[in-house]
């Protein structure tokens, strides 16, 4: 089609095979859509349209993306709040009709139905990282890390130490909103495992907390680990080595450790266990 259709937002391109969606900035612009900048999605992507009355004298044009197309509303799982919706247009009512006519259009050349077996809209790119309350998560496409903050991580994760996990030895990722009480970001290995710990205990998680992890920092950062994920596809996990660390750096974490254990909640043998290790990345 070739058209552009403008809304409070964001702007939808119609072409032949796909619609191009470019987000506003502005204040009144939702951060996740300023950070998701513009997508493409192919028509193979979506199952259907609609168009329904808004709030304020408004319309609202909506794209139902297929499930498992977009690795996005995958890691959301249905979390985004309705004003964060990236398939939502909002319109002036007094477009309705040239929304309906593009509605009309775009069923016309859908013809895709039913779970996708891969993902079709493209995922954020990587290197992608972002602040955790207990840590700092980063995604360089094809391992994530976690590297623990000295103030909010729990002693378990201290003893555990930063965290390295390639994408060969992942099998999904759960993303639990900010938003929600208690959120967090965990990675789940590709072998199944017993029931996890919760988040706050689990070095295979971060958790989020009040201005930590925002949605439109965390849920691009999951979508693109889900996505890395899936098309890895099976395979065995490979070992990353350890990085170089800082002598300073090992340092603190030394007294750090010498903290928690004049506290009791690191015994004499793991206090003495966890230095050799601190010591041996020097």
């Amino acid at each position: 089609m070739g058209d552009v259709l403008a809304g409070f937002q964001a702007a939808w391109e119609f072409e032949s095979d796909s619609v191009l969606i470019r987000y506003e900035r502005g204040i009144r612009t939702p951060k996740l859509f300023q950070a998701l900048g513009e997508r493409r999605v192919p028509l193979e992507a979506l199952a259907g349209v609609t168009l329904t009355p808004g709030r304020r004298g408004t319309v609202v044009l909506r794209a139902e993306p297929r499930p498992g197309a977009d690795p996005l509303m995958e890691a959301a799982a249905g979390q985004l709040k309705e004003g964060c919706d990236p398939y939502r247009l909002v319109l002036p009512a007094d477009r309705e009709t040239l929304a309906e006519y593009y509605a009309d259009e775009l069923r016309g050349l859908l013809g895709g139905s039913g779970r996708s077996e891969r993902f079709l809209v493209a995922a954020p790119e990587a290197p992608l990282q972002f602040k955790a309350y207990d840590g700092k998560a980063s995604f360089d496409g094809t391992a994530v890390t976690f590297r623990w903050s000295w103030t909010g991580a729990s002693s378990a994760k201290w003893k555990a130490g930063d965290q390295s996990f390639p994408v060969a030895g992942l099998g999904g990722v759960e993303w639990r909103s900010p938003e929600a009480f208690e959120g967090y970001l965990r990675l789940l290995p590709r072998d199944a495992a017993p029931l996890a710990p919760q988040a706050d205990q689990d070095p295979a998680s971060v958790v989020f907390g009040l201005g930590y992890g925002p949605v439109h920092e965390s849920l691009p950062f999951a979508a693109a680990v889900l996505a890395a994920v899936r098309e890895q596809g099976a395979g065995a996990p490979v070992p990353v080595p350890a990085p170089r660390r800082d002598p300073a750096d090992i340092a603190e974490r030394i007294r750090h450790l010498g903290e928690l254990h004049q506290q009791g909640l690191v015994t004499d043998e793991e206090f003495s266990s966890k230095k050799a290790e601190l010591l041996a990345e020097l």
